[in-house]
């Protein structure tokens, strides 16, 4: 008697943030010897290794890698580089989608970002910029694979990057962005929750494909409230029992910021003038939209903003 062989599921890279997250709610779901996980540094991956999942070494930065990582992998999550560069992640994403296709994978989760105004095919961050370019090359693929782009929306833990850096353990006395803290804000959503969204999303594929509500489609998962600036320096101010205000300033002046140094450097460019399309974006609406599709795969309502940043900072 023939048995059909039972589809294995493949994350990379599974050892970062959002990697770690998805495979930890995947193993409460999937056994994990079905899991093929990928990542730069596989020994970050060794219990699950001893709990039966195959784990493998490959890396975005050394292409040789990708050719033979998908190998046996019938659905991938596709975690997107970790940069805002549009070109260089572009390139390794194409590179990463290819190699899958070589190697016969079905169906491919790719982790978007929460720019764009909901399911827009468009933004003014520099930050969408390689997301938007990876979502359409995976449409431009169908007949050869399907896919489903997952907008994670804007973490709650990222709210440094959005307030020049702001340090719980050593607060400034004002936070100074080329914003002015007023509405349209962010639909902030818990890192934890999107991981667990998106685990559930994966299991829920792999159960019963030809039904997948989001199959060819892209889907954008936010916090369940948007937020102003202004609101989440106060939601911050709170936290480290601080007040705060706003103070915009120019592009030119954030650039010169102190505290920025490196931090928009990558690969030896500097990107922080480029950074700053994030607040215009933020401005134009960008990040406000707020879906109910979280809430729904999570079958619970996603965490308050503030109650997240109370458990980091509290």
């Amino acid at each position: 008697m023939m048995t059909s062989k039972t589809p294995k599921i493949g994350i990379f890279p599974a050892s970062g943030g959002l990697g770690s997250s998805i495979v930890n709610h995947l193993t409460k779901l999937v056994t994990p010897s079905d899991l093929i996980l990928i990542a730069r540094h596989p020994a970050k991956l060794d219990s699950l290794s001893q709990a039966g999942a195959t784990v493998r070494r490959a890396d975005y930065d050394e292409p040789s890698t990708l050719e033979t990582a998908f190998d046996g992998v019938d659905t991938l999550m596709l975690i997107s580089y970790a940069s805002f560069e549009i070109e260089h992640r572009v390139k390794a994403h194409r590179l990463a989608i290819d190699a899958a296709l070589k190697s016969g994978v079905k169906h491919i989760f790719y982790s978007s970002l929460g720019f764009g105004s909901g399911l827009s095919d468009q933004s003014v961050a520099h930050v969408m910029g390689a997301h938007l370019e990876t979502e359409k090359y995976l449409q431009s693929l169908e007949g050869r694979v399907t896919h489903t782009s997952i907008r994670e929306g804007i973490y709650s833990e990222s709210f440094p990057i959005y307030t020049a850096w702001f340090d719980p353990q050593n607060p400034a006395d004002e936070i100074t962005i080329p914003h002015p803290g007023t509405g349209p804000g962010v639909a902030w959503v818990k890192r934890d929750e999107l991981g667990e969204a998106t685990a559930k999303l994966i299991a829920s594929y792999v159960d019963a494909p030809g039904s997948f509500a989001y199959l060819n489609k892209t889907v954008l998962l936010s916090g369940g409230r948007e937020i102003s600036l202004a609101e989440t320096v106060e939601i911050l101010g709170r936290a480290v029992g601080k007040s705060f205000k706003i103070r915009e300033i120019s592009v030119d002046e954030y650039m010169g910021l102190p505290q920025i140094g490196d931090k928009h450097t990558y690969h030896g460019v500097d990107l922080s003038r480029e950074w700053t399309t994030a607040w215009e974006a933020i401005r134009r609406g960008e990040t406000a939209v707020v879906s109910p599709a979280l809430g729904e795969i999570l079958g619970r309502q996603p965490e308050r903003y503030e109650d997240t940043i109370k458990a980091m900072i509290g």
